[in-house]
């Protein structure tokens, strides 16, 4: 079942030219994920009570054209009725400003154990209280696998603040695309924001970590890995194209 709301772009989701960002995009749709999952039971309100919490894995938005400040953008979401239940489900995005579809996105998140500290297995009770659909809003192959490029243009030193850190205490999902935008170089940062965003977490980040964002243009494609400060440990590639 789809669950929907109205969503008015704000001060804090425009750039420079009074539209909407990628970051704005996201974080609504990141609240309409988040009010559905409330209206279920299964939101940040019941984790008390759940001992469970949603994590995303995954993100992938295509923007068809972008509002201005002060347009009401109707958003719909629902979750993906899967094949097989595993460790992990699909979460899709639609976003309207009147009959105008102006975004897509689809996600992937995993169920995450508080009590346990570990991923937990989605059961058929969960999925079924979500009443999901089989429609999906990328026909193709929808999250591909993001490739970390071999060689980097240019590098950059982070140490997480305090202001980074999410309810779960770690660094929020949304930060690692703004800590990519300040990765980019000058002359990418200032063009036309990129209409199709991949963002594939692999490991969280914490308070006070510093972190490394390696910067590559690989056919066209800017991608910003981010690393811990020894290479050692990826903790996302994001993808902007």
């Amino acid at each position: 079942m789809k669950f929907e709301k109205d969503y008015m772009v704000g001060v804090k989701n425009i750039g420079v030219n009074s539209s909407i960002t990628n970051y704005g995009f996201l974080s609504a749709m990141e609240e309409i994920a988040s009010l559905h999952s409330e209206s279920l039971g299964w939101g940040i309100k019941d984790r008390k009570k759940t001992k469970k919490a949603w994590i995303l894995m995954d993100w992938k938005l295509k923007v068809l054209r972008r509002p201005k400040y002060g347009d009401t953008m109707h958003l719909k979401t629902w979750a993906r009725k899967s094949k097989k239940l595993t460790f992990f489900t699909y979460r899709e995005f639609e976003v309207f400003v009147g009959d105008e579809k102006v975004a897509i996105a689809t996600s992937k998140w995993v169920l995450f154990d508080l009590e346990k500290n570990k991923i937990s297995r989605i059961t058929n009770d969960i999925e079924k209280s979500y009443e999901p659909e089989e429609e999906r809003v990328f026909k193709e192959y929808d999250i591909e696998k993001i490739k970390e490029p071999i060689e980097y243009n240019s590098v950059m030193e982070y140490k997480i603040r305090r202001s980074d850190i999410d309810i779960n205490k770690h660094m929020h999902n949304l930060n690692y695309l703004s800590l990519a935008y300040e990765a980019l170089p000058e002359k990418v940062y200032n063009e036309p924001e990129k209409n199709n965003i991949r963002i594939m977490y692999k490991h969280e980040i914490v308070l006070g970590q510093m972190v490394k964002c390696f910067y590559s243009n690989v056919d066209g494609k800017n991608v910003v890995s981010i690393k811990s400060a020894d290479e050692k440990v990826l903790h996302a590639i994001i993808e902007m194209i």
